[in-house]
């Protein structure tokens, strides 16, 4: 079943463990969720404050819509 989340991040959430950082989406386009595949690339230019919510495809890969938050 397809959702629309609003979230307004645009880059991953860093979870640092003892050894090695693990990465976490926080833009919701990553492909491997929890975890961050670098998805976020294609909304940094995004501006979260503009009122705008993106709709994305069921592929999560171009935005089909825009509507006011």
């Amino acid at each position: 079943m397809p959702r629309l989340v609003r979230l307004d991040a645009t880059g991953p959430i860093e979870i640092p463990p003892q050894d090695k950082s693990v990465w976490v989406c926080g833009c919701g386009l990553s492909r491997d969720l929890p975890f961050c595949d670098g998805s976020h690339k294609k909304c940094e230019k995004m501006e979260p404050e503009s009122g705008k919510v993106y709709v994305y495809d069921d592929d999560r890969k171009r935005v089909v819509e825009q509507r006011d938050a």
